[in-house]
């Protein structure tokens, strides 16, 4: 017994049979988390992982290796390589500029208590887009629109959903009756280039185990009543790649803008800065676009100003 103990001694911790057990946990973990995100379309808790899917792939990485450390070379190899598939992908998506459009939009969820609304307002008026969605549309944030009223005068307000709910406005001409409300969702047709086309604001529920996929079932039966080509942005409250917004997007017959960011900031205040800003807002045209971000400006969601392609 002394023998085998006196063993044991002489091991490094790269050795030790301890350190092998956690490092093969800590992959098969990782590996699972990043894998899981690509199976929304089974079952919603997949879109909450797939949320995440730039830092597990990060940890894949990390992982594998430890991994060649603790001698698991042939599986730190596939490791790293599903990594390394699935990381560029994330890095391709917050890169790559989408194409110059010629329809601007401004996209922004308010925050329902907003304290900034006049610097908002001439973030707006200084952006001077042709169409603008909001989300959060709260009581006093209400005097946004009506204050933009002679920049955007055609306008659509929808108190369903979460917390104000949604809002539409153009500086383009509204085409009358096409005013749309549901929870979550306002869509107007507006003229352009003597065509019609919509605008719609979105604000998806939170993931699994909230209520997003059923919510994004209830919007999809309403963008595919909308006839025609549809600009559309919003707080997705889920990656661009989550099986919600390409639900959605497929629907209504339109692709992201890019490059994507980090847009939500409601995590900075565990002091991790950039590294917990999630992706959550959008802007999407039927030939995508490009966006620029704009400042928080008293919300917990950076502003959006996409160059939109249809």
């Amino acid at each position: 017994m002394r023998g085998l103990a006196d063993k044991d001694d002489d091991l490094t911790l790269w050795e030790h049979p301890l350190w092998a057990a956690l490092v093969k946990t800590v992959l098969v973990l990782s590996i699972l988390a990043l894998g899981g995100g690509y199976l929304g379309w089974l079952h919603p808790a997949g879109d909450s992982l797939s949320v995440f899917r730039g830092i597990a792939a990060a940890l894949v990485f990390i992982a594998a290796l430890l991994a060649i450390s603790a001698g698991m070379r042939h599986a730190a190899f596939g490791a790293i390589l599903l990594s390394l598939l699935t990381g560029t992908s994330v890095l391709l998506a917050h890169v790559w500029p989408g194409p110059p459009g010629t329809v601007t939009l401004y996209q922004k969820n308010l925050l329902y208590r907003n304290a900034e609304l006049a610097a908002l307002e001439a973030d707006i008026r200084a952006a001077a887009p042709q169409a603008l969605t909001l989300q959060e549309v709260s009581v006093p944030n209400r005097a946004l629109l009506a204050n933009l009223a002679d920049l955007l005068p055609t306008q659509l307000h929808c108190p369903l959903g979460v917390r104000g709910g949604t809002a539409v406005a153009s500086a383009l001409p509204g085409v009358p009756g096409s005013e749309v409300c549901a929870p979550g969702l306002s869509a107007m047709q507006v003229v352009y280039r003597d065509a019609p086309v919509w605008i719609v604001s979105v604000h998806l529920s939170w993931p699994w185990p909230m209520r997003q996929a059923g919510h994004a079932t209830e919007i999809a039966g309403v963008l595919a009543g909308l006839e025609g080509p549809v600009l559309m942005g919003g707080d997705f409250n889920m990656a661009r790649w989550g099986h919600s917004v390409q639900r959605l997007a497929a629907v209504a017959g339109v692709r992201p803008a890019g490059p994507m960011r980090g847009s939500f900031l409601g995590f900075s205040f565990l002091g991790f800065g950039p590294l917990l800003r999630l992706p959550l807002d959008h802007a999407l045209a039927p030939y995508g676009g490009r966006v620029d971000y704009r400042p928080a400006l008293g919300s917990d969601h950076l502003g959006l100003l996409a160059r939109l392609a249809l």
